[in-house]
C-alpha cells in the first residue's frame, strides 16, 4: 500500500510539474509580443483601433437568424444537412444555441464560431 501511495504520489508531482512547465512556457511568449507591440505603437493610438476592429468583425460576421442557404453553406463544415438545420432551427438567441439545441457538432461550432453572429433584430415572429 505504501508502495502505491509513493507511485501515485510521484505521478502526481510529474504531472503537475508537466502542467505547471506548460502553463509557464505560454504567457512569456505572449508578453514578449505585448511588449514588443506596445514599444512600437503608442497607448492612446491603440485602444481606438481596437474598438473599431471588433464593431468592423461583427459587421462581416453572417447572422445565423437572416443568412440565405448558400450563404451558410460558404462556411467551413456546413454543408446542405446543416444548412436546413440550421434555417429549421430558427430563430437564435445567441450563435451558442447552434450547440445547446444540437443543431451542430462541436468541432462545426469551433470552426465557425468567430464568422457568425446571431442578431435578434433580424429575428422573424413566427
Amino acid at each position: 500500500m505504501k508502495k502505491q501511495n509513493l507511485v501515485c504520489s510521484i505521478l502526481l508531482t510529474l504531472v503537475l510539474a508537466a502542467i505547471s512547465a506548460t502553463a509557464q512556457t505560454a504567457p512569456p511568449a505572449q508578453a514578449a509580443t505585448k511588449s514588443t507591440a506596445s514599444s512600437t505603437t503608442p497607448a492612446p493610438s491603440k485602444a481606438p483601433a481596437a474598438s473599431t476592429k471588433a464593431s468592423t468583425k461583427d459587421s462581416d460576421k453572417l447572422d445565423i437568424n437572416s443568412a440565405s442557404k448558400e450563404d451558410l453553406m460558404k462556411l467551413s463544415g456546413i454543408g446542405d444537412a446543416y444548412a436546413a438545420k440550421i434555417i429549421a432551427g430558427r430563430p437564435y438567441r445567441t450563435k451558442r444555441d447552434l450547440l445547446t439545441r444540437k443543431i451542430v457538432p462541436q468541432a462545426t461550432y469551433n470552426a465557425v464560431t468567430d464568422k457568425i453572429i446571431a442578431h435578434a433584430a433580424t429575428v422573424a415572429k413566427k
